[in-house]
């Protein structure tokens, strides 16, 4: 086992769209295979067809487009292992549950729906500690370890509904190592007999992905905690078929916990909190419902997966920002925390923007402009852009936010913020202005650094201070009390829209 090749993957359900808990999941076996050299496969676990939602693996896939993390192997790949859809690898599974039963380690059940549930409701009325098909109830129930072997085949001949259950054994002790739990031990009496091949001619899940990872020779299972509970009876697959040698190496991850640390993070959160829980935009094609996504509210992918990569893994330094080659040569399982991790809306505002104010002006720009086409808004040219986003992207979280700091730069405002209104602007304010209005006129050229030199020396020699009028000129330009540096919004409106706003908001406020 030490000298296999490190082979991990990623298997999700098409069964709407993928949490941002399963897309860091994926992120560390990504992370994990890139540090040691491996492959990272992506493998679609479609065995139950009753919950399967179309489109749901084609969002799979293009949410992992986006988020920037690449397979090796796997749907819309291929590779050794092909088919990599289970729906599509159905003729495999069975004969392993045969194999199973062969050895005594599982039997068909013929129990209806009805025989089932009878089951369930008598335990309960008798309080019993275990309400499942296990190790007592199975002596009870119709399948083939109470029936004679003549009758199973009978059943078995005319076509009788049945499932394949695991046998889990008496009174032992199954033990393994998790990589990030340390040792697992649980009693085999605790644990129920499993379905492992449905009536529907169809694996479920417990079967088909320890067949389908010793196949496709996986090294390491780095899974959700939620998975800890079938880590016992997935072992005992391993050791029932004979491969226990080729065993996978376990990790169960921890959860990603609300904001409040209370129970995992769920749609629900983001819905009443204000933030997505997908990468994605999804909308559910059954009730047309849409989701908020990552993508559509601004993040940058390398955002999104720095901010994911930090909620549950430590590098053990001070450093936060990191990006994909970083983040690889820096991964490893035993940094990753037991206890759940809590998401932090604001955090991840935070990490947006800080991605934000380290991109190019240049390409900022051109987000900003499409933003403008929209809102049918004219502007100069990118040039004049550019400066606009090196003004106020300290300002903002999301290229979105850029229009409500910097409208001023396309139209004079039509509004004034009345508290600073109340505040600052004073009974002299407008002939103040007014005689400042004569200076800004006579300023050549009109530049920065001009008209802040003119204007600083005539107040300087009038005894004017400087607060008296900026806010009263900020107002008149911006709309508000606070904005870029005030002599570059002058100088970039030029002089004819600089003093048509101060004529304006003087006679509109005074």
């Amino acid at each position: 086992m030490e000298n296999k090749a490190i082979r991990v993957r990623f298997a999700p359900s098409p069964t709407g769209p993928l949490h941002i808990g399963g897309v860091r999941t994926a992120l560390y076996n990504y992370l994990f295979a890139r540090h040691n050299k491996g492959k990272m496969i992506l493998r679609i676990e479609d065995t139950d067809q009753n919950r399967f939602v179309p489109g749901a693996e084609e969002y799979i896939i293009e949410s992992f487009r986006w988020c920037g993390i690449e397979f090796d192997e796997g749907i819309g790949i291929g590779g050794d292992f092909a088919p990599y859809r289970q729906s599509e690898r159905k003729h495999i599974y069975r004969q392993y549950a045969d194999q199973l039963i062969e050895k005594g380690h599982a039997y068909y059940a013929f129990d209806t729906a009805e025989e089932l549930e009878k089951m369930r409701k008598e335990l309960e009325a008798s309080a019993a500690i275990y309400t499942s098909y296990n190790q007592e109830s199975r002596l009870k129930m119709t399948n083939s370890l109470t029936l004679s072997g003549e009758e199973v085949k009978r059943r078995l001949s005319v076509g009788d509904p049945f499932v394949i259950r695991i046998k889990m054994p008496e009174n032992e002790t199954v033990k393994v190592y998790d990589e990030i739990r340390k040792e697992v031990v649980v009693d085999s009496s605790t644990l129920d007999d499993k379905v492992l091949y449905k009536s529907d001619g169809m694996p479920t899940y417990h079967l088909a992905n320890v067949v389908d990872d010793y196949l496709m020779k996986i090294s390491h299972v780095i899974r959700g905690e939620e998975w800890l509970p079938s880590l016992p009876l997935h072992v005992s697959l391993y050791r029932f078929l004979g491969w226990e040698k080729d065993m996978p190496k376990f990790a169960h991850l921890p959860l990603l916990l609300k904001p409040d640390g209370k129970g995992k993070l769920s749609k629900r959160d983001g819905d009443k909190l204000g933030f997505p829980v997908f990468p994605l935009e999804w909308k559910d094609p059954k009730t047309d419902e849409i989701s908020r996504g990552y993508r559509e509210d601004g993040y940058f992918p390398e955002a999104f997966i720095n901010m994911l990569a930090l909620l549950g893994w430590n590098p053990g330094t001070e450093q936060e920002i990191f990006n994909m080659e970083e983040l690889a040569e820096q991964f490893s399982i035993d940094r990753v925390g037991r206890s759940g991790a809590r998401f932090d809306p604001d955090k991840a505002r935070w990490f947006n923007h800080q991605y934000l104010i380290g991109k190019d002006n240049t390409e900022l720009a051109k987000d900003f402009a499409l933003i403008l086409d929209e809102k049918n808004v004219e502007y100069r040219d990118m040039t004049f852009l550019e400066k606009i986003i090196e003004l106020v992207k300290e300002r903002v979280n999301f290229v979105s936010e850029i229009w409500g700091q910097a409208s001023f730069f396309f139209a004079a405002p039509e509004s004034y913020d009345e508290k600073t209104v109340r505040k600052r602007w004073k009974e002299n304010t407008g002939a103040l202005l007014t005689e400042i209005l004569e200076v800004i006129k006579a300023t050549e050229p009109f530049s920065r650094d001009k008209l802040h030199d003119t204007i600083a020396s005539y107040l300087e020699e009038k005894q004017i201070g400087m607060g008296q009028v900026m806010i009263g000129i900020r107002l008149c330009l911006v709309g508000s009390g606070t904005g870029p540096d005030l002599f570059t919004i002058m100088e970039m409106i030029g002089g004819k829209e600089t003093v048509e706003r101060i004529e304006t908001g003087v006679r509109r406020l005074s």
